[in-house]
């Protein structure tokens, strides 16, 4: 990595000692980026792209336009703004996937008589529009958070420019955040009035939505949103911030003590040409005196230096903080307007990150961009573009523990039209032997009470209790089933003879629902296709004979293929053969819920409360009875135990009639 000052000297133009006394603003520099850039002064000016006139100009005030996109004087569209979409800003709260937009460093858009901010304009339509957002893949934005150094030189009239643009967010109602880099201020938070600060300050931050507070001072802000059913904080943190804007920092992180923390500024960390992150000098400050004993704090988001990189840090309590630095003003139109989404996916457990110019992809879209354009559309390098993989209630666990859910007990399990339910918590201890005159007690009342059967010569502690469960089962107990097959060999149960379910026909529809997991010891030639759930009888005794009938099987089977695949296999009443649906393959070592539908006429497979993509289409009513039980962890072949499940099963509930997956047991 670059030293401090090196890469302050080629990531801010700004003479080193400026880094050195914490103040920002290099007049003597601010000349130097067309220079700089190279091909840029010459083919930029020759395309016609590096005009004089403001974007917003003529359309008046507060960024107003006629709409146009570009003509024959002006092909690229900057001298008009097509209007800011207006009250679509409603990200959904509850979607475990949504984005965090970043923008780093905008100066060289806003540099005394150099206003061209149509790229900022086109990357703000984007966060702001939905149907403009058709070629991304940013769903659901509920932040935008700039990086700093808005503007080059922090004159009246740069950010004069600059608001009028930012204004397309207020009218949208956005929520976003700005933070003061070292171009826009000097010294640290205590540093009082400043242009930046008569723009960006409390009094317009606090009109955005998921404004929490500002420093006193008014340089430190911060903000809470929703996303994912959860409340996050992201701080927007001065360049500098003096030993009153730790205190502040640190105090309102202390105040929100259950939310995840995001922590922008202008400086932490600085990257080789690698992409290997580091901690500058004040990074080490901002580390020391903010992030690593706050908990909280996962995510670390910076500009100013370049190129863009990143580290991972252990915080006190020994958890991962990501450090990333983003910023493209050295490249192509000063970084045109480029803008970095971390899209969040609580369900995956995964943010993917990706770096892209929407004003490129408008140009494109319109075949304008020219040659540098086009090399800056999107930045696919390892630095740009990746994924973090978070487990993020394990990351969070420390501050934010998920409470276990409770159990609930059998009655509220109960829905109209349950006609069997059985649960394990009423049984003996966890880890000893099921009893062989252990009766388990079918939760209706309906009498569908199941015993123990075993195969002959089945070892002991073939059936045992346990307290392990799916997270979100009723009971918190299961069985733990030691069986096999090849040879067969283990212990199952299995309805009374005289259970009223044992005749059910099922005629106007069904649910089958069961809790189950797999061990790590699974083998697919001993354990394959064993059953959660079957019934007795076979389709030869039942008379079936299709071309999809296998005489010796039973007639219905909820098993588990040798590679751990769901197959629910059934003889309806109104077939002559069987009718299967299957899942996709599951892991081991991890719970899962089935549950098989039928409305009456089409069956369907769920796992875990979704759809699987494998079942039937062709009518299948009722199932085919022989008055013969239910077996629980048993399956038969030619009316032999041929079978016993290995893995432990957990809540089992049938239901008479198609239930919607809101009304699954795991829901």
């Amino acid at each position: 990595m670059h030293s401090t000052d090196d890469q302050h000297a080629a990531g801010c133009e700004c003479p080193r000692t400026a880094e050195l006394d914490g103040d920002g603003i290099a007049a003597s520099s601010r000349r130097t980026f067309l220079h700089r850039a190279g091909a840029l002064g010459a083919g930029a000016a020759a395309a016609g792209l590096l005009v004089e006139t403001p974007a917003y100009a003529a359309g008046g005030s507060n960024g107003g336009g006629s709409g146009k996109g570009g003509s024959d004087d002006d092909p690229y569209g900057l001298t008009t703004m097509t209007p800011a979409p207006r009250g679509r800003w409603s990200p959904d709260p509850e979607s475990p996937r949504f984005t965090v937009v970043v923008m780093p460093d905008t100066q060289y858009m806003f540099d005394e008589d150099r206003i061209h901010p149509v790229p900022m304009e086109a990357s703000f339509r984007y966060v702001l529009d939905p149907a403009g957002r058709a070629g991304g893949s940013d769903e659901n934005i509920v932040f935008l958070a700039h990086l700093g150094d808005v503007t080059n030189n922090g004159l009246a009239e740069e950010y004069a420019a600059a608001t009028k643009v930012f204004d397309m967010l207020d009218r949208a109602g956005a929520s976003y955040g700005v933070l003061a880099g070292n171009h826009d201020v000097r010294g640290n938070d205590q540093r009082g009035s400043t242009p930046y600060l008569d723009t960006f300050g409390p009094a317009r931050a606090r009109r955005t939505p998921g404004y929490h507070s500002s420093s006193p001072d008014g340089y430190n802000t911060a903000h809470i949103f929703t996303a994912g059913a959860r409340k996050w904080m992201l701080l927007s943190l001065d360049w500098r911030m003096s030993a009153q804007g730790f205190a502040w920092a640190n105090a309102v992180i202390a105040d929100n003590p259950t939310l995840p923390v995001i922590v922008t500024t202008h400086e932490i960390v600085g990257a080789d040409d690698t992409g290997t992150a580091g901690l500058s000098a004040y990074g080490q400050q901002m580390w020391d005196g903010l992030i690593k004993d706050n908990d909280q704090i996962f995510l670390t988001l910076n500009g100013h230096y370049w190129p863009p990189g990143s580290t991972v840090m252990k915080n006190s309590a020994g958890n991962d903080v990501q450090l990333h630095i983003t910023n493209y003003q050295d490249r192509y139109y000063g970084g045109a307007g480029m803008i970095r989404s971390y899209r969040f996916d609580l369900d995956r457990g995964v943010i993917d990150v990706a770096t892209f110019s929407p004003w490129i992809r408008e140009l494109a879209a319109k075949k304008e961009a020219n040659a540098l354009a086009a090399q800056e559309l999107e930045l696919t390098s390892k630095v740009d573009y990746f994924s973090m993989e978070i487990d993020f209630d394990q990351r969070f666990a420390g501050f934010a523990p998920i409470p276990p859910r409770k159990a609930r007990p059998a009655r509220r399990m109960l829905l109209p039209g349950t006609l069997a339910y059985w649960r394990f918590d009423e049984g003996g201890t966890a880890g000893s032997d099921v009893a062989s005159d252990t009766v388990v007690k079918d939760q209706t009342g309906k009498g569908n009470d199941l015993v123990l059967r075993s195969a002959p010569g089945t070892p002991a502690h073939a059936l045992t209790w346990t307290a392990d469960h799916h997270p979100d089962q009723p009971g918190h107990a299961g069985l733990v089933f030691a069986g096999e097959g090849n040879p067969v060999s283990g212990t199952y149960l299995q309805t009374v003879d005289q259970a009223p379910i044992n005749g059910e026909t099922f005629a106007g529809g069904y649910t089958f629902e069961a809790f189950f997991k797999v061990p790590t010891d699974w083998d697919g030639g001993r354990n394959g296709w064993s059953s959660l759930l079957s019934r007795a009888g076979s389709a030869g005794q039942a008379g079936k004979n299709g071309p999809t009938a296998t005489a010796e099987e039973p007639i219905l089977a909820l098993s588990l293929s040798s590679s751990i695949e769901l197959q629910w296999n059934a003889y309806p009443l109104n077939q002559n053969g069987a009718t299967t649906a299957w899942s996709h393959l599951l892991q081991q070592n991890q719970w899962w819920h089935v549950a098989v539908v039928n409305d009456g006429r089409i069956s369907k497979l769920y796992v875990n409360g979704c759809e699987e993509g494998r079942n039937p289409t062709s009518t299948a009513i009722g199932l085919t009875t022989l008055n013969m039980p239910f077996l629980l962890g048993g399956y038969l072949w030619s009316g032999a135990i041929n079978q016993v499940f290995h893995g432990t099963i957990g809540d089992v509930r049938i239901t008479g009639r198609a239930l919607p997956p809101s009304q699954f047991m795991n829901a």
